[in-house]
C-alpha cells in the first residue's frame, strides 16, 4: 500500500481564462489528494492520510477518493471549512493559485498512529509540508516512517505566496532530505529553492526526478545516473495535476526502496509523461486510468 498525507481542497477553475470576473467550476484537488487519485486510477493500492472537512466540499473530495479505490481509514475529519485554491490559467494552460486556507480543516492534521503493515511507501508535499500546525505533523510523519524503512516521495510543489519566509522554509526542506528516499520537483520549484540535483542526492535521497513542462523528464541517481525523456506531445487544456500525477506514476512502478534501487529509469519515465500529458489534456486534475495511459513500463 502506498500511503499519501497531505491536503485535499478545492480547486475554481476559470471556464474562460481570458475573463477574470468569469464563472469559476469547483474542481477536487490539492497536489497530495491528486496523488491518492491518480494511484488508484492507475490501479495501485492507495490509501490517503489526512484531515478532510465535514462540509459539502469535504462530502465531495471523499467521494472523489473512493470512486478511485482509495483506502479513506486514515482521513481525519473536522467541521472547519475546506481550502479553497483559485487557478489562473496562462495562455499555455499553465495554472498559478491564490489561496483561502485560515481556519479550514486540513491544516488541523494530527500525527496520526503507525500506518498500516502493509504500508510500503509514503508521498507528501505542497501546502501541507507549509501550513501549521499541521505542518509539523506532517514533518513527523515523513521522519517516523522513514525511520521504519519506508519508501519516502517528497514533492515540494512550492506555492511561494504561502510561505511567509523563505529562507526558513528552504532551510526545513534540507533537514528533511535526509529522511527521502525519492526527492521529485519541477524545474520552477528547483529554482525557487535553490541547490542542485547532486546537491540534494548527497543529502540523502536515491534519486531525483525534474520536471520541465514540454522539455518532459530527468532521473539523477545516487549511482550517478541521469536519465531523460521527452513530453509527450497532446493538446494542453491546463495543466493542473500533471506533476502531482507524475508522482503517481513514479510510486505506481518504483513502490519500495528496493524497487527505487533497481528501477529502469528510462520506461518508468516514460510512463510518467505519457500519464501527465493525459491529464494535461483535460480541465482540473483529472488523472488517467491504467487502461488510457496504456503499456506499463515493468
Amino acid at each position: 500500500m502506498i500511503v499519501v498525507a497531505g491536503e485535499s481542497l478545492i480547486d475554481l477553475v476559470p471556464q474562460h481564462p481570458e475573463d477574470p470576473l468569469g464563472p469559476l467550476a469547483p474542481r477536487p484537488g490539492g497536489g497530495p489528494y491528486n496523488t491518492a487519485v491518480a494511484l488508484g486510477r492507475l490501479g495501485a493500492g492507495a490509501a490517503f492520510c489526512s484531515r478532510i472537512s465535514t462540509d459539502g466540499f469535504g462530502e465531495a473530495l471523499l467521494a472523489g477518493l473512493r470512486a478511485a479505490g482509495v483506502d479513506t481509514s486514515l482521513v481525519q475529519r473536522g467541521p472547519e471549512p475546506t481550502t479553497l485554491a483559485v487557478a489562473t490559467l496562462g495562455p499555455d494552460g499553465s495554472a498559478g493559485y491564490g489561496f483561502y486556507a485560515d481556519g479550514t480543516a486540513d491544516r488541523l492534521f494530527a500525527l496520526p498512529p503507525q500506518l498500516p503493515p502493509g504500508a510500503t511507501a509514503l508521498a507528501l508535499g505542497t501546502c501541507s509540508l507549509v501550513l501549521e500546525p499541521g505542518a509539523t505533523a506532517y514533518e513527523a510523519l515523513l521522519r517516523r516512517e522513514s525511520a521504519r524503512g519506508l519508501l519516502t516521495l517528497l514533492d515540494p510543489n512550492i506555492r511561494p505566496a504561502l510561505i511567509p519566509d523563505p529562507d526558513a522554509y528552504r532551510a526545513r526542506f534540507r533537514s528533511w532530505l535526509p529522511y527521502v528516499s525519492l526527492l521529485k520537483l519541477s524545474r520552477e520549484d528547483a529554482q525557487w529553492l535553490g541547490g542542485t540535483p547532486e546537491e540534494w542526492l548527497a543529502a540523502g535521497p536515491a534519486a531525483v526526478v525534474l520536471t520541465n513542462g514540454a522539455a518532459g523528464l530527468t532521473a539523477y541517481t545516487s549511482q550517478g545516473a541521469e536519465h531523460s525523456v521527452p513530453a509527450e506531445r497532446l493538446k494542453v487544456v491546463d495543466t493542473i495535476g500533471a506533476g502531482d500525477t507524475v508522482n503517481a506514476a513514479l510510486l505506481h512502478h518504483v513502490p519500495t526502496r528496493s524497487a527505487l534501487r533497481t528501477a529502469d529509469w528510462p520506461r518508468v519515465l516514460r510512463y510518467a509523461a505519457r500519464a501527465a500529458a493525459l491529464t494535461c489534456t483535460r480541465e482540473g486534475a483529472q488523472p488517467p486510468t491504467s487502461a488510457q495511459v496504456g503499456a506499463s513500463p515493468s
